[in-house]
């Protein structure tokens, strides 16, 4: 059988590299036939804009793609209006190359999947992977064969509302989820229906100062190597077809126009040989950081870095030349980046088949399809996270009288939650709809939206970006509420951030419930009933006022399309909430940028400590602590851990230590739990987190049923990067720590 094995290897090898010179030899022949000004069409990708089929031979967009000025489109939909245009490319410009055509396919196409924060949350790789392929699945149905996902920055600071588009604050988790994505985008790239994925933002995107969006970056290159870029290196070294630079500077240098990043430690160290594109209009917004005087300036800034694609500041196309003429830039350095457009073009059989993703057929057949939409409720079941369940208020019995309330209650456009281009809400349900449906005749329920999002109408506006929700009188809405509420057996609050609260150009300096919402939460707690909040959200807000008053807390996020019958299914005990953070959850706005995976101080206290400590690293006002640590996350049931060991206490280079915990389901009901392991490095050559997570195991138990969860211990899991980038493994102590979060862990020692 090795044997076998090594000779498929040898196989695959050897098709693989015939394939290489295949592409290698068509493009060499075409490239020999381009001029200067088709090389730079093809570094050009713009927005389409609003195509009707009828019109795209004779509109603007036509007239330049016909003349070799645009080697992609993004962000229109329709197979019909896609394969016109592609038409042009194909049958009227010189060479006929086909066009790339991409979209922001963020957490789904028409079927839309929870936002990638909630999905990260399930710590289901093989559900992420089989959302991202539904995703390319549909989107591939109407044209599209690129997607701008996934979104792999790194956060501490939820402040940034593209926390929301992240997955989280670890860096090996998030790049594990990274992986899972462009599996399931990409596949080999061989069927219709799978599509080229662009990790982004590269990079430390969400490293940015005060949580606010597109601003500064700063930071040292061993934080860079250990805390900011393996999710990058993950999806890289994993094949990812294209790259997506960032807007921020990198050691004080726009990352479009950084080569050091883009070129020695993108393709340098890690390999990579794929297209790099800029995000929207960045070359030009290289001025405002005031390092280039002019567009051309700044273009030839970009392509000298490693940058191959212009995304719609048009600075390649209509300054290159000149600078070439200048010898400002190279006529090598356009035909790299040329090649690596016309390559990705390739491997996607575009030139093959230039209408691949053209099948208006596949419309009725692909999309939002009721298979689709059923494994969207289920994964997005996975993704809510239990906070608190005191008294087992959950999950709800349907022959009650239910109080419904609160402004999320009763919207259609706010459920999938941000960055959902191709959604149409008008099919997916509100809350209150699937409640209705699910209590059926059994019991009763009621409903008042109760309130605002916020009492401020312009704060309101701003945050909705759209996807608008009436707003009303808070007085009456509030005695509304009360009525309603005083009537109920139990109440069930649909509060917190509406769609885009949170995601691009959405910071907030203030995390806890907005003011009307929280007046009302308030007073419906002080009625003395039990009280559920479904917290709407997407990144994480404090809950310290609503932890210690209210019974039940399920953080719902935002579940996508489906997410209403989703949340039924949980609050109703159909299914078992199995969600677990990977964001920490703050007690107050001030403590952030808050992680798990910090490095120690000085002067520490210790994790947990409930006192104000003189002289040592704490607050005067709230503990250091998150309120909710990352990992955590309750279930219906109740989970035991016991007999954590190492199969050796010392591991020598090249050798695995095994980690085995014995977990027990010690409840009343089948559930699942996210077992995790941790290391701390306890005497480096630099200071080292104290801990960080190295693996995961997903497991589902029946009640009293015992798992033995066994974690191969790799030197290559002590290892850490300097700040040349290089790995670097010490020999010395380390702890070995298991359990279901990052606070509540057995600890073991280990020497290497």
């Amino acid at each position: 059988m090795k044997r076998l094995l090594m000779l498929i290897g040898v196989c695959a090898a050897m098709v693989g590299a015939h394939a290489q010179d295949d592409m290698k030899r068509f493009i060499d022949d075409l490239m020999g036939r381009m001029t200067l000004e088709e090389k730079l069409g093809q570094l050009n990708l713009m927005v389409a804009g609003d195509i009707t089929t009828g019109a795209a031979m004779n509109n603007q967009v036509a007239g330049d793609i016909a003349a070799g000025k645009m080697g992609g489109i993004f962000n229109i939909k329709g197979a019909d209006k896609i394969k016109a245009l592609q038409q042009v490319a194909v049958e009227k410009s010189r060479l006929g190359i086909p066009l790339i055509v991409g979209m922001d396919v963020i957490h789904g196409y028409e079927t839309i999947f929870p936002i990638p924060l909630a999905l990260s949350c399930s710590w289901d790789l093989s559900a992420v992977e089989r959302s991202a392929h539904i995703a390319a699945l549909e989107a591939s149905a109407d044209g599209i064969n690129w997607t701008f996902s996934p979104m792999v920055d790194i956060c501490i600071d939820a402040r940034w509302g593209r926390v929301s588009e992240g997955n989280g604050e670890d860096p090996w988790l998030s790049g594990e989820i990274g992986k899972a994505m462009v599996r399931g985008y990409q596949g080999d790239y061989s069927r219709e229906d799978n599509i080229m994925a662009c990790v982004k933002h590269y990079a430390l995107y969400g490293g940015s100062e005060s949580g606010r969006d597109y601003n500064t970056v700063d930071m040292s290159r061993v934080r860079m190597y250990n805390q900011y870029l393996p999710p990058y290196r993950a999806c890289a070294e994993a094949g990812v077809g294209t790259v997506m630079s960032s807007f921020n500077v990198v050691d004080g240098v726009p990352a479009t126009a950084n080569r050091w990043l883009l070129t020695e430690v993108l393709r340098g160290q890690w390999g990579y040989n794929g297209m790099v594109v800029t995000d929207y209009g960045s070359i030009g917004e290289i001025l405002n950081h005031g390092t280039a005087a002019d567009l051309q300036e700044a273009s030839a800034q970009a392509l000298n870095a490693g940058t191959d694609m212009d995304m719609c500041a048009q600075g390649f196309l209509g300054t290159l030349k000149k600078s070439i003429d200048e010898g400002k830039v190279s006529m090598e350095a356009v035909d790299q980046a040329c090649r690596r457009v016309l390559e990705a073009k390739y491997k996607l059989g575009l030139f093959k088949n230039p209408y691949k993703y053209c099948n208006e057929k596949r419309r009725s057949r692909d999309i939002f399809t009721k298979e689709n939409r059923q494994t969207a409720r289920d994964i997005a079941a996975e993704t809510f996270v239990l906070l608190k369940n005191e008294n087992q208020t959950l999950p709800l019995k349907r022959n009650q009288k239910i109080a419904l309330i609160g402004p999320l209650a009763d919207t259609r456009s706010n459920m999938a939650g941000t960055w959902c281009v191709a959604m149409t809400p008008d099919r997916y349900s509100t809350l209150r709809e699937a409640m209705a449906e699910a209590i059926g005749k059994e019991g009763t329920l009621l409903y008042a939206q109760g309130c605002n999002i916020a009492a401020d109408e312009k704060l309101q506006v701003a945050a909705e970006f759209g996807k608008t929700i009436p707003r009303i009188d808070d007085v009456k809405g509030r005695e509304e509420a009360l009525k309603v509420a005083r009537q109920a057996d139990v109440i069930v609050c649909a509060m917190g951030e509406c769609a885009d609260m949170s995601g691009e150009c959405a910071s907030r300096s203030d995390l806890t419930l907005p003011d009307v919402q929280m007046s009302l939460l308030r007073e419906l707690a002080a009625l003395g009933k039990p009280v559920v909040l479904l917290n709407f959200s997407g990144r994480p807000t404090v809950l310290k006022w609503e932890s210690e008053n209210l019974p039940a807390i399920l953080n719902v996020w935002f579940g996508g399309s489906e997410a209403a019958p989703a949340i039924c299914d949980v609050v109703f005990g159909d299914k078992n909430p199995s969600g677990h953070l990977t964001m920490s959850m703050p007690q107050a706005t001030g403590q952030a940028p808050l992680y798990y995976n910090h490095l120690n101080t000085g002067r520490p206290v210790a994790e947990g400590a409930k006192e104000f400590y003189k002289y040592q690293s704490n607050y005067l006002d709230v503990r250091n602590d998150p309120l909710y640590p990352f990992g955590y996350g309750l279930s219906y049931t109740q989970f035991t851990y016991s007999g954590a060991a190492l199969s050796s206490a010392t591991i020598s280079e090249n050798a695995q230590v095994t980690a085995t915990v014995t977990v027990t389901n010690s409840g009343k009901r089948a559930g699942d739990e996210v077992v995790q392991l941790y290391i701390r490095d306890r005497v480096a050559s630099i200071s080292r987190p104290v801990k960080e997570l190295k693996a995961f195991e997903r497991i589902h138990l029946e009640p009293g049923e015992s798992k033995v969860v066994r974690f191969n211990i790799t030197t290559d899991m002590l290892k850490y990067y300097n700040g040349e980038g290089e790995q670097v493994l010490e020999p010395g102590d380390f702890d070995i720590m298991v359990g279901p979060n990052s606070r509540d862990l057995t600890t073991m020692k280990l020497k290497l």
